[in-house]
């Protein structure tokens, strides 16, 4: 039977750890929750599949505040926790400071590079899927206006929007791409009346189709977009089944492939940088009973065509955060 606790504070965490010994693994989630129907639960899903496999257990912690990411590391490791794998780029300098504390524990951390002989660092080639659901977008859209909105402005959010935008352009040159973002601090990620608004504001700008890489935000963004009669995208987890009809596809992440792999391999895993990209399965698009009215025989070839060249080496979808630049420009 799997073992979980939500991580709510000094005191509750005292208590939660007192008398009794972890379950190994274990996994900590940003900021927003495991149940954000986006990149929190794609890593739950990840743990859950290897839970119902294995039969094993595992704890999995909810932070509430910036201040426990330490705190909950350092308490995971000290119970003998192993390995520990972490969702997100904000943990990477409190476990930058924390794996030399804890040489025989091994951690993955998703989204983030932190260079530690213990330290698995797991990146995804966003650029490559966000390039394939912006070529659906262009395809899709019948105003030749389609929107983007990203969570917290960073560049591996940047990323998404760049790849999104190349692809769009490769579909429709004559198409034009609003992006903008929901703030600038985490609490960005978890503001879904915020995103709500952000994508109303699009669509007024003549905006049909809109792809949310927002988090918990996200939410706000596919409801209006729903709301209005217009099309959106989802990102990470598949999204589709949340508005049948009306989400053109999701941008697949696998988080979860990264954390059942880190789970199934254990504290023996090799470290180093892990990167899951298209042809690794890495990242993709969803396609399901709940969005194959939207996807005609044409865009499904135009889509398997450029995901084959991008694999081959053919197309090279320009990444943002080679040079925190984009070849495409965006209002």
């Amino acid at each position: 039977m799997k073992l979980t606790r939500k991580f709510l504070g000094a005191t509750a965490a005292t208590a939660l750890f007192a008398g009794t010994a972890l379950a190994d693994p274990a996994m900590v989630y940003d900021l927003g929750g495991k149940f954000d129907k986006s990149f929190n639960e794609a890593a739950y899903g990840g743990a859950e599949r290897w839970a119902e496999e294995t039969g094993g257990s595992y704890r999995d912690l909810e932070m509430q505040s910036e201040a426990q990411r330490e705190q909950a590391l350092r308490r995971l490791a000290e119970s003998g926790s192993n390995p520990i794998v972490m969702t997100g780029f904000a943990f990477m300098s409190v476990l930058e400071q924390i794996a030399p504390d804890y040489p025989d524990t091994t951690f993955t951390i998703i989204d983030g590079v932190v260079d530690a002989p213990n330290v698995r660092s797991v990146v995804f080639t966003e650029h490559e899927g966000s390039f394939l659901v912006g070529m659906l977008a262009g395809m899709a859209s019948e105003t030749g206006t389609v929107g983007f909105v990203g969570g917290m402005d960073i560049p591996l959010i940047r990323r998404f929007a760049c790849g999104y935008a190349q692809g769009v352009m490769a579909a429709n040159p004559d198409a034009n791409v609003i992006v903008n973002y929901t703030g600038s601090t985490p609490a960005a990620w978890n503001d879904p009346v915020r995103g709500g608004e952000i994508t109303s504001a699009q669509i007024s700008q003549g905006a049909d189709v809109v792809f949310a890489a927002a988090g918990g935000t996200g939410v706000g963004v596919l409801q209006t977009a729903t709301d209005a009669g217009i099309l959106s995208i989802g990102v990470d987890s598949n999204q589709n089944h949340m508005h049948p009809g009306h989400i053109l596809t999701s941008m697949l992440k696998r988080v979860d492939n990264a954390v059942y792999e880190a789970f199934t391999e254990g504290a023996e895993m090799e470290t180093g940088v892990h990167v899951m990209d298209l042809a690794a399965g890495g990242v993709g698009w969803a396609l399901d009973e709940h969005n194959e009215g939207l996807i005609t025989a044409e865009m499904h070839e135009a889509v398997d065509a450029a995901e084959a060249a991008i694999v081959s080496g053919e197309t090279v979808v320009h990444d943002y955060m080679s040079d925190n630049s984009c070849p495409i420009s965006v209002n």
